[in-house]
């Protein structure tokens, strides 16, 4: 072929990239291209998301490329992209080429979906051919289904053991060279301000693929006594670099063998992905309606959402979040159960919280683990209690998650610091308790 378009979205990487590997081995030239759409602003992963085009076009560029930044509609941009190339570049010079494919990963909200099917229509129509490709999960959603009949898991043991037994695709290595045609004005892409991440989360493939090596040599084998532990730095904090694609999950379960409750957590992020397939609406709807009624209580809303419900391992989790950006799994848990089963307030309004904030924030995980909590979705035990207060003395027994992000508590002893409500006297500065903690 002469020219493919790799349209990328949520696989900013050049290693074990099925979309853009095939291009480079069928192409002439590749055109790895980015566009930013103004009605899926990123919000408070903008920085993030500008870290990781700015390591992408690095990494491309290292091998001859460039990636290649336009804003707009993806649909629309792609198709004037190759008008572009047809006619020559942006100067309109010598170099004219024919864009004969268009290449993608294949992804599962409902939105990304409406833009696939549309790409393939423009490309029918304007006689480009057009290919889904994976990458995006570790086993492709829909690659397995129940024996007995359905289009998906809805419980997760058996999707982990079919999981486990199904094939895997080959681990592809980055391209050596990416030959893009000549003139084509690359674009720039979006600044980093003003939602730079935390220290904690620098965007960007280079940056995710040092983590890998170095906690894969160090820290995986901890995982299953560590990860539960809120104060500790023992879990992996790759969800952020997964969201973006700066990571293949293929890859890192492949280099996690010795890691099973790591790798059965990206079985885990799978499987919500294969739910989503199935069920598109599940950040609107109720996966499973169970005829819920909510409370519609803003103040409480409100100071859940800073931090302040006088809970102090919700209020540590919660500020994190605010903070970082991103919230300790354990913490995601407490802080969403508390909400939705003791305040009583629609798990909408609080995944739309987190989904604003999370730097790993996507429709799947996000909104199927709420779902989760609420019981309107894949756990089996619809009426599941979780007592935070326990769960605080058991991962984070001497309070330092607490006073990491609670210094109104600081100086508090551990005996008391999980129940500030028995203390003789309030702490000066931390309110009561939203509701009774019981």
């Amino acid at each position: 072929m002469d020219t493919v378009i790799v349209l990328l979205n949520r696989d900013l990487r050049v290693h074990d990239h099925p979309a853009l590997a095939a291009a480079c081995a069928e192409a002439r030239r590749v055109v790895p291209f980015f566009v930013l759409d103004p009605s899926v602003p990123a919000g408070r992963r903008s920085g993030f998301l500008a870290e990781s085009l700015a390591d992408l076009r690095r990494s491309l560029r290292e091998r001859g490329g460039d990636l290649v930044v336009r804003r707009g509609d993806p649909v629309a941009e792609t198709v004037r992209l190759a008008r572009e190339i047809a006619g020559g570049g942006a100067g309109g010079g010598s170099a004219a080429g024919v864009v004969e494919a268009v290449h993608v990963s294949a992804d599962v909200s409902a939105l990304a979906r409406r833009r696939e099917r549309r790409l393939a229509e423009e490309c029918e129509r304007h006689r480009m051919g057009f290919r889904a490709f994976p990458g995006v999960t570790v086993v492709p959603p829909g690659a397995v289904t129940p024996s007995g009949g359905g289009d998906h898991y809805r419980v997760f043991t058996p999707y982990w053991r079919a999981w486990q037994a199904h094939s895997r695709r080959e681990v592809l290595p980055a391209p050596a060279r990416v030959t893009l045609p000549e003139g084509l004005d690359p674009g720039v892409p979006p600044p980093g301000h003003p939602h730079r991440p935390h220290e904690l989360f620098r965007g960007g493939e280079t940056v995710a693929r040092r983590r890998m090596r170095q906690w894969l040599k160090y820290c995986v084998a901890d995982y299953a006594a560590g990860h539960d532990d809120l104060a500790g730095n023992r879990t992996s904090k790759f969800s952020p670099y997964l969201r973006f694609g700066c990571l293949s999950p293929l890859e890192l379960s492949s280099l996690a063998e010795d890691g099973d409750d790591f790798v059965r957590q990206l079985c885990w992020r799978d499987f919500f992905y294969q739910v989503t397939m199935a069920f598109p609406a599940i950040n609107r709807a109720d996966y499973r309606p169970r005829g819920l009624t909510w409370n519609d209580d803003a103040e409480a809303l409100q100071a859940w959402k800073e931090g302040r419900t006088g809970l102090p391992i919700v209020d540590a989790g919660m500020r994190q979040l605010l903070e970082e950006g991103w919230m300790h799994n354990r913490a995601r848990l407490l802080t969403s159960w508390f909400l939705v089963k003791r305040l009583r307030v629609d798990w909408r309004t609080g995944a739309d919280h987190f989904f604003d904030l999370l730097l790993d924030g996507d429709v799947a995980n996000n909104y199927g683990n709420w779902q989760w909590v609420a019981g309107t979705g894949n756990d089996t035990r619809f009426n599941r209690t979780v007592n935070p207060v326990r769960q605080a003395r058991r991962f984070d027994p001497d309070g330092e998650y607490i006073r990491r992000y609670v210094p109104e508590l600081r100086n508090v002893p551990p005996k008391t610091l999980h129940e500030p409500w028995r203390l003789p006297s309030a702490v000066r500065g931390y309110p009561p308790p939203l509701v009774s903690p019981a």
